[in-house]
């Protein structure tokens, strides 16, 4: 398997990407890996800060390492929006593939500082490094608010850290959007042109296939998907149980498993190699 940076020199040739998706259990983890199974496609799986402090970090690296080996697919793992250095050494050391460091909401100068410390931690260990530069909504967090990524400050930034990927502020956010997001695709253009880092597109959950393929052409190399997923799962499981006294979750979660794969295989649709 490629190392991530070696993926993203890959996509950029290809102008293609690669679908990052976050798993919270082993189910969610397995219809992610039989999707990308299913249509021969690699993926990234990420797990937050939440999801090891609800599996612990051992569980959640065994985990990923042994299902991405069962189902044979190509699949990094990825620590999805960390703030915590410590956290952030431990998946380094641990076997993470890739982090990501979430200084984002600090000073573009502090953002640079806590990035470059991340970007020396993980080089020794050849482990891609994510940063976020913009402001892009977290859950709860107000949409009102702009401020996107501006193409000089990223050519700055990724010179000036060393950062494998960069995760750009054009129009998208994290959870559900109450209309249809319009991207700054001609701003997304610029910043493309303007740096080399592989860059990433997070709030991917709900961005109708049409505006992801023109962010792809733009030069998107990793869109993020976790909204979504949570979502159908939960929604499948309460459809379940409405229908059935079994108390049985080794034949109530199947069909969830089932329903969260066919919306991961329509996502991995859009970055199949058609489409490139």
């Amino acid at each position: 398997m490629l190392s991530l940076q070696e993926k993203w020199r890959e996509l950029d040739r290809l102008n293609n990407a690669v679908l990052a998706i976050n798993f919270y259990n082993f189910e969610t983890l397995s219809s992610i890996l039989k999707a990308a199974k299913r249509k021969q496609l690699p993926v990234i799986i990420q797990a937050t800060r939440k999801t090891i402090q609800y599996l612990g970090l051992d569980v959640t690296l065994g985990l990923a390492k042994s299902a991405r080996k069962q189902y044979e697919v190509d699949a990094w793992l990825h620590l999805d929006h960390a703030t915590d250095l410590d956290l952030i050494r431990q998946c380094i050391k641990g076997g993470f593939d890739s982090v990501m460091i979430d200084a984002s909401e600090q000073p573009y100068r502090e953002n640079i500082e806590t990035t470059e410390k991340v970007v020396e931690m993980a080089k020794p260990h050849r482990v891609n490094v994510e940063a976020e530069l913009g402001y892009v909504a977290k859950m709860g967090q107000s949409r009102e608010k702009i401020r996107f990524t501006q193409p000089d400050e990223a050519k700055i930034f990724v010179e000036q850290t060393g950062v494998d990927a960069l995760a750009v502020a054009i129009g998208s956010a994290h959870g559900f959007y109450d209309k249809e997001p319009r991207l700054d695709l001609e701003l997304l253009g610029q910043i493309h042109d303007a740096t080399p880092a592989a860059l990433v597109l997070h709030g991917g959950s709900g961005i109708p296939p049409r505006q992801l393929k023109k962010a792809i052409k733009k030069g998107i190399r990793k869109i993020n998907v976790a909204t979504e997923i949570k979502n159908k799962f939960i929604g499948s499981l309460k459809s379940e149980l409405q229908h059935t006294d079994d108390i049985d979750l080794r034949n109530i979660f199947p069909e969830a498993i089932k329903e969260v794969q066919h919306l991961i295989e329509d996502k991995l649709d859009i970055v199949a190699r058609e489409n490139s």
